[in-house]
């Protein structure tokens, strides 16, 4: 089964919403930076005309048209060089650049406008784009970084709102389902007690014992859910070692399970981390029913042990069939299963644990489904 596909929806819809923003914002900006170029080289072409007429006029003739012209170009950089590129001279080009160094440049790169001012003499016209049209030219890639940083922040709000509802979703669940097993554990609890005074010898109430503070443990396990546990320092080894025992219990003698501790950083000998004993226990758990379900309960699962500076690492590797590499992150969403009975949520609230209560990570280290096969899950937790 895989996970619900309402996230990949809204992703899809906003990035076809931000392609068109982008597309249309293109398409637009290049019809006005094209009209707006054109205005510019027409501009360009009665500035040249104007120039010569200035420099071909008659003594006695009116030039103010030609000068208003002329004085009119406040926003295209314009530089007139002879026929050598010596530069001539220069409108609205910035104090302090070198215009001769722009001249040859834009010599170099454009076709310039020719003014013959006499018989056999000719000079030349280079002009830049306005500072608009600048603008403009460099709007659809300035609106696209705007719309990738919107489309970022509509995610995030997507995504941050999902996570706070499944949030909710745990807690109001987890909660209910500890405040209904609080009643039955309650009436068992009265019960075992009525039993053992009834019959004192029975063997089979030490089971039924062990069997309530199971249940009495998942209950508390689901009442810590959704609010911050309490974490404190304990000993990693008793922990593993009391899963691995309740694990052993339920599994054939076909299932393995075994523990490699190697030296610390530090050279302490136990490994303390700071963390709940109820919800660890309940993830390491977790990870160890799904390794022996994907050895179809025949096969070897190994947890080593390395304690490190600031962090202890717990490796949980199995001989199952292994997990593809596109599904190593999918298996940590809700809903994401392969077995046929699975609700996939196991490995979903283990994540949670572990990040969001105990601030560490887990995640597939490694998997093959290959020969040999097998995967190992890696948790990080922060060292007391």
């Amino acid at each position: 089964m895989k996970s619900p596909s309402s996230p990949y929806l809204v992703r899809v819809v906003l990035i076809i919403i931000a392609l068109v923003m982008v597309i249309f914002s293109a398409l637009f900006s290049n019809h006005l930076a094209a009209r707006l170029r054109n205005e510019e080289q027409k501009k360009m072409e009665i500035w040249a005309e104007a120039t010569r007429r200035l420099i071909t006029a008659q003594p006695d003739e009116n030039l103010d048209f030609y000068l208003s012209i002329i004085e009119n170009n406040t926003t295209i950089p314009v530089i007139m060089t002879d026929a050598d590129g010596v530069c001539i001279l220069s409108r609205n080009v910035p104090e302090g650049a070198d215009i001769q160094r722009k001249a040859d440049r834009l010599r170099a790169s454009q076709q310039p406008i020719e003014v013959h001012v006499g018989r056999g003499i000719v000079q030349y016209i280079y002009y830049e784009n306005s500072t608009l049209l600048t603008l403009l030219t460099w709007f659809p890639y300035i609106n696209l970084a705007l719309v990738i940083v919107f489309m970022t922040i509509a995610l995030l709000f997507v995504f941050t709102m999902q996570e706070a509802e499944q949030d909710r979703v745990w807690a109001g669940l987890s909660k209910e389902t500890a405040h209904q097993l609080g009643t039955p554990i309650s009436s068992l609890n009265a019960w075992e007690e009525i039993l053992r005074a009834t019959y004192p010898d029975d063997t089979m109430i030490p089971e039924m014992d062990a069997d309530i503070r199971r249940l009495t443990t998942i209950a508390d396990r689901f009442s810590k859910v959704g609010s911050a546990p309490e974490l404190m320092p304990i000993n990693l080894n008793a922990v593993l070692n009391d899963t691995i025992a309740y694990i052993r219990k339920r599994t054939s003698g076909r299932t393995e399970i075994s523990m490699l501790t190697h030296p610390s950083d530090d050279g302490q000998s136990e490994p303390l981390v700071l963390a709940n004993t109820a919800l660890l226990s309940w993830v390491i758990e977790n990870v160890l029913r799904n390794a022996v379900d994907a050895m179809d309960g025949t096969g070897r699962i190994t947890l080593t042990l390395v304690r490190q500076n600031s962090k202890t690492l717990i490796d949980i590797t199995d001989t199952g069939k292994g997990i593809p590499r596109r599904d190593w992150k999918r298996v940590f969403q809700p809903g994401f299963t392969t077995k046929e009975r699975g609700w996939g949520m196991g490995l979903s609230l283990s994540r949670r644990i572990i990040q969001t209560y105990h601030h560490g990570r887990i995640f597939v280290l490694r998997s093959s489904t290959g020969q040999p096969s097998g995967t190992t899950f890696r948790i990080e937790l922060p060292n007391a």
